[in-house]
């Protein structure tokens, strides 16, 4: 029943926007929910807030900076369904106080997208900096760890309790052949893990964890491999992962998917 609820709320904003469009009056409200996305003033974060947006949610979009955030803020300042907040995902206090600020709001879906890489100089065996990998792994696994326990309460009163986590491929312990980037691949193995443990927790209050691969997109974090290797847009990233999201349930909760809803290995 409970993967039945996006669709039933798709076809409902649907029906709304074609009674505006041919002129008719309606009371019925295109609300889909509420999506919370962290990350999101740029790329990935960003296309996701354009996305619940355009299908009628009411979204929370985090930046660390949102006076810098500038196309998120046009985002927000067309569409008043979006609401720009402060948030660092290594600030515990200014997470709980963000949780503490919507505290009663069912939040649908909660997508932890931000994240970082590292630079890869300073991840090169010999030559490691073990400051960036604390901060990656903070960053990537600590921080959607924390803020998936900050908002539970207000996912398990939503309709689709749904805890998403933008994870990758290069988490996969299986699909690791070369030495790259290890600060990245250990984060993304560790909040895979993280998220698996704590779905046990999660389902007994019906809420499903989904972890994504979103391939290779063209985004900032993917400047270097430009014109070096097929990149896919954000908007098509995100479709195909929502639709991954939209469909996952508790029989399958935690697994790790690619972005074409096949399961990668761990």
């Amino acid at each position: 029943m409970i993967s039945c609820i996006p669709r039933l709320r798709r076809l409902a904003v649907t029906l709304v926007v074609l009674a505006v469009a041919s002129g008719a009056s309606t009371s019925m409200s295109a609300n889909a929910g509420t999506v919370l996305i962290t990350g999101a003033n740029r790329g990935i974060g960003l296309e996701f807030v354009r996305h619940y947006a355009d299908a009628g949610y009411t979204v929370i979009a985090t930046a660390r900076n949102p006076s810098t955030a500038d196309d998120l803020n046009s985002l927000a300042a067309a569409n008043k369904s979006i609401h720009v907040e402060e948030l660092d995902v290594n600030d515990f206090a200014e997470i709980d106080g963000l949780a503490e600020k919507y505290q009663g709001t069912a939040i649908d879906v909660l997508v932890n997208n931000a994240g970082i890489t590292g630079r890869p100089e300073r991840q090169r065996f010999g030559t490691i900096d073990y400051a960036t990998f604390a901060s990656v792994m903070s960053t990537n696994a600590q921080g959607p760890l924390k803020i998936t326990e900050a908002f539970t309460a207000h996912v398990a009163s939503s309709d689709e309790k749904k805890v998403a986590v933008v994870t990758s491929s290069e988490g996969s312990i299986a699909g690791a052949t070369s030495n790259r980037q290890p600060f990245y691949r250990a984060s993304k193995a560790a909040v895979n893990m993280i998220m698996r443990n704590i779905s046990h927790s999660l389902k007994d209050q019906g809420i499903v964890v989904v972890l994504v691969n979103p391939g290779p997109v063209d985004t900032d974090m993917m400047a270097r491999a430009r014109g070096r290797m097929p990149l896919r847009t954000t908007t098509l990233a995100v479709d195909e992962m929502v639709t991954v999201i939209d469909n996952a349930t508790l029989n399958d909760t935690a697994t790790f998917y690619n972005f074409d809803g096949t399961v990668l290995p761990w």
